[in-house]
């Protein structure tokens, strides 16, 4: 047999080695279907890159296995197609076939626009998956993978008989997506790097059943390297990235503004439709980056968010070099504003943030004490990468409207702001210690800056005032 990536496997080709050590093995079945069926692989990535005009592709992609086929059944008499090969092949000898297509999807991603070659290649697969009459006899079974759920046309899919198991809805098969948090823990346990900060970096996409998974690439580079970095990303280009985020649907640069500084958004994701070309609003934008794997979504609130360190460093990047210059420029100003918090500058703070406010918010929410708490999440976007930020923290007797909480091994201080919306920054930083807000930091060694911000409506001017506590005077407020 020929070993390519269009290669048929007859019942002779012994694969219990293959299986004999791993879990399957023990199954009640599996004796009874080891090495008794047919088997055909497409690796439609192989077939894209030996294929001198993409334009052939399908057509050459059925003359290499019909040829192949023929060699192993050559009392079948040659037929044009593999439909029509295959149920030759049944109708003569009664085998049936399994068939594993892997990255079904790459044709739609290599010639998106490209829409004959896309409809010519449906048409080969409605004809081994959707004859009437003809699948069930010759198919014994099919599997096909991809980073795309199977494309639909209006809301129907064009093969319905497959079930689909996608970032979208993977139950019960999430735990296979990706490392589960329970073998990343064991991994951890022979390395140098800790469980921590592998969680920070790779972990956020929560599948089904609450399981965590997380990418085997990132993972197992940063262990075998030691070092903490950006990997996954690296197999792709954030080229993939800035293309769609670049794109000028509605509500699609408030929505990353809004993800860049924490914030979780809903979205509708039963209009995409699967391609990478119709897209028509930003929730489809969304979506697709959902199954690209560059956001994460929660099935349960409908939401979805960008996932972890790793991912958010690549939006960082797209946008800093994109279309979308003033989310740019917004990142920029928060480096600038982080540093001025720092140094307890607070005209400089108020400035910035007001900045911010006129640059990131819709003018009709403007007015509106959610996007004041939106502007302070995304004006401090620079401290994403070395602090952990909570929203409505309880502690004292109260709850903390933003605070930055250091990373483990920073030397940055805890950074507690309070909000106030037409009353006085004064009155932010005293309602901070009257309400006893950096108790939970009680044991806590390192400073902590109290930062006070208001919003004046009727000038629309925002005003800072910033305190530090040390480690020897925290007492006093706790």
């Amino acid at each position: 047999m020929r070993d390519w990536g269009g290669v048929s496997r007859d019942k002779s080709c012994d694969s219990r080695e293959l299986f004999e050590n791993l879990k399957i093995a023990k199954d009640c079945t599996y004796k009874e279907h080891l090495n008794q069926h047919e088997v055909i692989y497409l690796d439609i990535t192989w077939f894209i890159s030996i294929t001198d005009n993409i334009k052939d592709i399908v057509s050459n992609l059925q003359a290499k296995v019909v040829e192949e086929l023929h060699e192993i059944y050559p009392d079948v008499k040659k037929e044009q197609t593999l439909p029509e090969t295959l149920a030759r092949i049944n109708e003569k000898t009664g085998n049936r076939f399994i068939i594993i297509i892997d990255e079904w999807d790459a044709l739609f991603r290599e010639v998106r626009n490209d829409y004959a070659l896309q409809e010519q290649y449906l048409q080969l697969l409605r004809g081994l998956f959707k004859s009437s009459g003809q699948t069930d006899k010759m198919i014994e079974a099919a599997y096909m993978t991809g980073i795309l759920p199977i494309k639909k046309y209006g809301t129907q899919s064009a093969m319905t008989d497959f079930r689909e198991y996608t970032m979208l809805q993977p139950e019960p098969l999430e735990k296979f997506i990706g490392f589960t948090e329970s073998e990343v823990y064991e991994l951890c346990e022979d390395s140098k790097l800790s469980f921590s900060s592998i969680c920070e970096w790779y972990d956020g996409y929560i599948l089904g059943e609450n399981t965590h998974i997380y990418s085997p690439k990132s993972v197992m580079e940063a262990l075998s390297r030691n070092r903490i970095g950006n990997y996954w990303t690296q197999s792709e280009t954030y080229e993939s990235l800035k293309i769609y985020i670049d794109l000028d649907e509605d509500g699609l640069k408030e929505a990353i503004v809004q993800m860049l500084g924490g914030a979780r958004i809903k979205i509708d994701t039963g209009t995409f439709q699967n391609d990478m070309t119709t897209i028509k609003r930003k929730d489809d934008i969304l979506t697709l980056l959902v199954h690209l794997g560059y956001l994460a979504y929660d099935t349960d609130t409908k939401h979805v968010f960008i996932p972890n360190e790793e991912v958010r460093q690549e939006f960082v990047r797209a946008v800093s070099v994109g279309r979308h210059q003033e989310i740019a420029k917004l990142i920029r100003n928060s480096d600038f504003l982080l540093e001025q918090t720092l140094s307890m500058d607070e005209e400089a703070v108020a400035t910035a943030i007001e900045e911010v406010h006129n640059a990131g918010t819709a003018p009709v929410f403007y007015n509106n004490e959610q996007a004041l708490r939106s502007t302070i999440r995304f004006a401090y976007i620079s401290c994403m990468e070395e602090f952990m930020k909570v929203e409505e923290l309880a502690s004292g007797i109260g709850y903390a409207d933003v605070v930055y909480i250091p990373k483990k091994g920073s030397a940055m201080p805890v950074i507690l702001i309070e909000l106030k919306w037409n009353k006085t920054e004064d009155g932010a930083i005293n309602q901070i210690k009257k309400k006893h807000y950096p108790q939970v930091f009680k044991d806590y060694r390192g400073d902590i800056l109290l930062v006070g911000i208001n919003y004046d409506v009727k000038n629309k001017k925002h005003s800072c005032r910033i305190e530090k506590l040390n480690s020897p005077h925290l007492n006093d407020y706790v």
